[in-house]
């Protein structure tokens, strides 16, 4: 986006209004008339420690995993970043990596990223991954999707690709979710920091721009092609596919299927980070609304709320660089309702209790000790947890 469009765009969004609501009729839509006007920033550090909870390191020896997706026997797959897929058959790790990933580019925060199953996956035996591809001076985030033969993926199909070619390894969003409709939603990070340049302009100022993929959430067909119902289509320049914009880079996306809410967890910059509710059409600010300071010191902006825009439900300064997100279900009834977000800076596992409309009422910190990459919860109802290092681990939190 060039600097005087943004500018036009910036007075439009401050200027008033609110976000869009015209979300198609089975589309998750968040209780935003509820939202508080603004949110202050918690600090993690202060955040109690919880009790109760028992761990269990269940595998070792991942290098950097990623993204995890139960196969229907119990048999778990694992996305490693450096470019493969694993695999645990009863308990224990495969030494053979499955055949037929794509080839990624494993550098910065880019690789072989997130992992899912078709709905219909016991039918159709579909795996969809996500990955950064292309060279560090030309790259974009993909979606590819194969069959499963339970040793290798094949025939491999690339099924969308952010139009966007950006330089740099930073901020490839990357994680995926199915919603009730059989739709998917895929969330695309912003492109990276200042000094890096799109368009003549910030590559961050992409998250405001509707003709580009970049800071968005995008709703697809299991086949990658747009979604039908999505909010902007029909909008001149405007991507069919987007289906949230203004965000920086999400890490954690979940689904919480009593309340029929979206919820992702997003990185800030300099402190700023965010949990957010997410609906068809919302708008979320990054960058023209933000608790976050430059790297270098300076603020951002001095707005944190605008008419035009969602707020947060939950701010984060210093950081705890969020990613994974997971939504009880129920299956263990004292956790039913609750969020668990992993922190990659803070080493540990938000537990967030919440109301009725969505707002966190309470907060406690289940210390890991190590990078948190995902969290997501099992058939069992129990947590599993990734840890983001060279020797990473994957672990079982359960009540204790």
């Amino acid at each position: 986006m060039k600097p005087a469009a943004l500018a036009l765009l910036t007075a439009l969004l401050l200027g008033g209004g609110c976000a869009r609501a015209d979300a198609p009729a089975d589309a998750p839509t968040a209780d935003t008339a509820s939202a508080p006007a603004a949110v202050e920033a918690v600090d993690p550090a202060r955040i109690p420690e919880a009790t109760g909870f028992r761990r269990t390191v269940l595998v070792r020896g991942l290098e950097h995993p990623w993204g995890l997706a139960w196969l229907p026997d119990g048999d778990l797959l694992i996305t490693e970043r450096p470019g493969r897929l694993r695999i645990v058959r009863g308990g224990v790790l495969d030494p053979a990596p499955i055949l037929g990933v794509p080839e990624v580019l494993a550098a910065g925060q880019g690789g072989l990223l997130d992992v899912s199953l078709h709905p219909r996956f016991a039918e159709n035996r579909l795996v969809y991954l996500t990955y950064a591809a292309g060279t560090p001076e030309a790259n974009h985030t993909q979606l590819a999707r194969a069959r499963f033969d339970g040793r290798a993926l094949s025939p491999l199909e690339v099924i969308y690709q952010v139009p966007q070619r950006k330089s740099g390894t930073q901020h490839f969003g990357s994680r995926l979710l199915w919603l009730p409709d059989g739709t998917l939603l895929l969330a695309i990070g912003d492109g990276g920091n200042p000094p890096l340049q799109l368009e003549g302009a910030l590559i961050r100022e992409q998250a405001q721009n509707r003709s580009s993929a970049l800071g968005k959430i995008l709703r697809l067909n299991a086949d990658g092609s747009p979604a039908a119902g999505n909010p902007f289509q029909g909008d001149a320049g405007a991507l069919p596919e987007l289906w949230s914009l203004g965000h920086r880079n999400i890490q954690g996306l979940a689904y919480d299927p009593e309340a029929g809410r979206v919820w992702v967890s997003e990185h800030g910059a300099r402190g700023g980070d965010e949990l957010n509710l997410v609906s068809a059409g919302a708008n979320h600010g990054w960058p023209l609304v933000t608790h976050s300071r430059e790297y270098f010191g300076p603020e951002i902006t001095s707005r944190r709320t605008a008419p035009a825009m969602v707020d947060p439900r939950r701010v984060w300064t210093p950081a705890i660089a969020p990613s994974g997100l997971a939504v009880a279900s129920g299956r263990v009834p004292q956790w039913r309702g609750e969020l668990f977000a992993g922190g990659l800076v803070s080493g540990d596992v938000r537990r967030l209790r919440l109301d009725p409309q969505g707002r966190v009422t309470a907060e406690e910190r289940i210390p890991i000790g190590q990078r948190v990459r995902d969290v997501r919860e099992g058939p069992d109802g129990f947590l599993y947890v990734l840890t983001d290092a060279a020797d990473g681990q994957l672990i079982r939190l359960e009540p204790g």
